[in-house]
């Protein structure tokens, strides 16, 4: 079953991409529309059946070269079932979405093939992302994070008449580039330690790595500190983390689907997947977990900030993409993997809604994006218009305080902030996504308001002409609705339940009885580990000083090496070290704690409501008023032109440089010299030594025979 949830994208991205022809191009779309809903059912089978365990499935032999052995293999636990049903589900929708979205597409003109070359798209990139999700062995899955590389940029630069669609498609293909570049380097660094690609060897050997030294850019570096950080930057860069964010919103240049699938619910989680499912070497590097924790938090709140005053329908939604996913990697910072899950599965169904149901708005008003012409279209498109209610009310964060009773968004992200407060003591990353969540309720709520509520505004004929979408494009919505309303109370306990619920949900098999200090109201018992993952962590901690980092000499590869293969892997989807009592302490955090995201979202919601419904100049004047922040704002920050000033121009000033003084001056200059100076200057000479008459010649002879038996009675003597 999982082979053919695998691999069943693929054929029928194939066949309709160069097959097309043959069967049309509305047999093209179906195709790969109905492979894709086959493998979401099978997906949840798989989802709704698995016992935790993890079970390995080898397809076929791929590379091997000496130790190296990169067999095609489906790994399958808890992780890998959680992203099937995500990926699946999402895509199915999408696909299914897009043959109304897709169907009268204004960029290209009547009778112009695309639909089928779209669908293709868009079914290589569902293979290639569950290549990622099910591998075994990291080469697998950088093929798989590759992929999905190469498939973003064919979808975001669909429209390859639009100059600003290959400029975005570029950009976001490059920069993915940096950050793939870090991932690599952490492969060829756990290889090179370890003698193995291998999942499970790779875990074994993470205790080891934590007191071994690495030399690296002519320093010497805790190993598994420094090959987490260069794992997370490859997440960096897929997941569009602060630094590494700047392709997300040129994203939006691709078709609505595109956005919905990959810039929502999908490839933008790979980072997040990767994080958590290197957990049991994440755990054993301090440094790159608070690392990880600083970026995230502040990737929320960057986003949060220049969301607020986006006027794009869909940029609007990409930042606030952005945003959340700092959220994810701040709970997978602080070491509750099992909560960044829970947010990156809530996410995708009410952010998935969110960009579709934008789609729908852009359907409906005739390809306009910006929100400044658009108003009252909740009469116009009720469905659109309830479905995105849905959306904004899961990612706000609407329920009942200090209950399991609420949206998806509610339940996934207090826990995350709960987290943030028990991982770091009520510091900076807590704050920072409380203050992500007032500002995510305002330009959430903006957007409604601009969109549905008020008087019409832009084109007149736009909005007498609204109407709304077919049942392919709203049905998907109403799917989608259900999993923004009930993902999160449904699935809550196995996510951030009690630690016995959440051990069994991910296959941990043991665990160690909670501390009595903690109140015999506690949650459950601390994370899970094997006897050799405990031992193992105890002789650590007595290598260590205070700040974890290993004060003994390098071990020896080719030992740790035999341990990693001899040794076992930490049972279970993820990893928890004992001395991780995040989750237990999240569960206890003071009420206050527990209800600030709420307050958050109230505080948000109301003075949205205030600026956009009460008084709708206010926004106007305030911008005024503050010109420099807003323009700070509306300009992202000004990372784009930072980065031009030091990235393109700066590159651009030494090409130029070496075009006109390497090339022209230098390798042209002396080719022309040689050509036009020397060559004729000695063939003058020569001329010269061309008088006509012979005795010139017989002498010229008759000097070269001199000089010739010279050389031979001087050559010969001196022998």
């Amino acid at each position: 079953m999982e082979t053919i949830i695998l691999l069943a994208p693929l054929f029928a991205s194939v066949i309709a991409g160069f097959g097309w022809r043959l069967i049309g191009e509305t047999a093209a779309m179906w195709l790969t529309t109905g492979v894709l809903f086959l493998i979401c059912i099978l997906s949840w089978i798989v989802f709704l059946g698995h016992d935790g365990t993890t079970q390995h499935i080898e397809i076929f032999r791929w590379v091997q070269s000496g130790t190296l052995d990169t067999s095609w293999g489906i790994r399958v636990d808890r992780l890998t079932a959680i992203m099937l049903i995500v990926v699946t589900t999402v895509s199915a929708l999408v696909h299914l979405y897009s043959i109304g979205y897709m169907g009268h597409d204004e960029n290209w003109s009547e009778g112009e093939s695309y639909k089928a070359r779209f669908f293709a798209y868009l079914s290589f990139f569902t293979f290639a992302m569950l290549a990622l999700v099910t591998a075994d062995n990291l080469v697998q899955m950088f093929f798989g994070w590759e992929g999905v590389g190469v498939a973003s940029y064919l979808l975001i630069g669909f429209y390859y008449k639009k100059p600003s669609a290959n400029a975005a498609a570029i950009k976001a293909f490059v920069v993915n580039r940096v950050g793939d570049f870090g991932f690599a380097l952490g492969i060829f660094g756990l290889f090179f330690l370890v003698d193995s690609i291998q999942m499970d060897d790779v875990f074994a050997a993470a205790p080891a790595l934590a007191e071994t030294q690495l030399s690296f850019l002519w320093t010497e570096w805790n190993a598994a500190n420094l090959l987490a950080f260069l794992l997370f930057v490859g997440a960096m860069g897929k997941s569009a983390q602060l630094f590494l964010h700047t392709w997300l919103p040129d994203a939006m240049e691709g078709p609505t689907p595109v956005s919905a699938l990959i810039h929502a619910a999908t490839m933008v989680t790979a980072g997040v997947f990767l994080v958590c499912r290197m957990s049991p070497l994440i755990e054993y590097a301090p440094e790159a977990k608070m690392f990880i924790v600083y970026i995230g938090a502040l990737t929320a709140f960057f986003a949060a900030t220049v969301g607020l005053v986006q006027n794009d329908i869909k940029r609007v939604i990409a930042y606030s993409t952005c945003s959340q996913l700092g959220y994810m990697f701040v709970a997978a910072g602080v070491g509750v993997y099992s909560v960044a899950m829970f947010h990156l599965f809530t996410h995708a169904f009410f952010k998935a809604m969110l960009f579709l149901g934008a789609g729908s708005v852009i359907h409906a008003m005739h390809h306009e994006q910006d929100m400044r012409n658009y108003g009252g279209l909740r009469k116009k498109i009720p469905l659109t218009f309830w479905a995105m209610m849905i959306g904004t009310l899961a990612i706000t964060g609407v329920g009942i305080p200090l209950t399991t009773i609420g949206f998806a968004g509610f339940l996934s992200k207090d826990a995350i902030v709960e987290s943030a407060f028990a991982g770091t003591d009520g510091g900076f990353a807590f704050w920072a996504l409380v203050i992500a969540a007032l500002f995510t309720s305002f330009y959430s709520w903006r957007l409604m308001f601009m969109t549905f509520f008020g008087k019409p505004r832009g084109d007149k004929h736009a909005h007498e002409h609204a109407h709304e979408s077919p049942a392919v494009m709203t049905i998907p919505l109403g799917v989608l609705a259900l999993g923004a309303v009930f993902a999160g109370m449904i699935w809550y306990g196995s996510f951030f339940g009690k630690h016995e619920q959440v051990n069994a949900f991910f296959g941990i098999p043991a665990h160690h009885a909670e501390a009595a200090d903690h109140g015999e109201d506690k949650a459950g018992d601390h994370a899970a580990t094997d006897s050799q993952a405990a031992a193992t962590t105890e002789s650590h901690a007595a290598a260590t000083d205070d700040h974890g980092v290993a004060a003994t000499p390098a071990a020896d590869a080719n030992a740790m090496a035999q341990d990693a293969h001899a040794g076992a892997a930490p049972q279970g989807a993820i990893f928890m070290a004992p001395d991780n009592h995040v989750m237990d302490e999240a569960h206890h955090a003071p009420k206050w704690v527990k209800v600030s995201p709420f307050v958050a979202m109230l505080i948000g919601f109301v003075v949205a409501f205030w600026f956009y419904i009460l008084d709708p100049a206010m926004p106007k004047r305030l911008a005024e008023s503050q010109r420099p922040l807003y323009q700070f704002l509306l300009n992202k920050w000004y990372f784009d032109e930072l980065y031009d000033l030091i990235f393109v121009r700066s590159a651009k000033a030494v090409g130029r440089f070496f075009w006109k003084r390497g090339d022209g001056t230098v390798i042209d200059g002396t080719i022309n010299g040689v050509a036009m100076g020397a060559i004729p200057y000695l063939t003058r000479l020569a001329g010269k030594a061309q008088s006509g008459y012979i005795f010139t010649y017989a002498f010229a002879m008759v000097i070269g025979i001199v000089i010739l038996v010279s050389w031979m009675v001087i050559s010969g003597g001196a022998h």
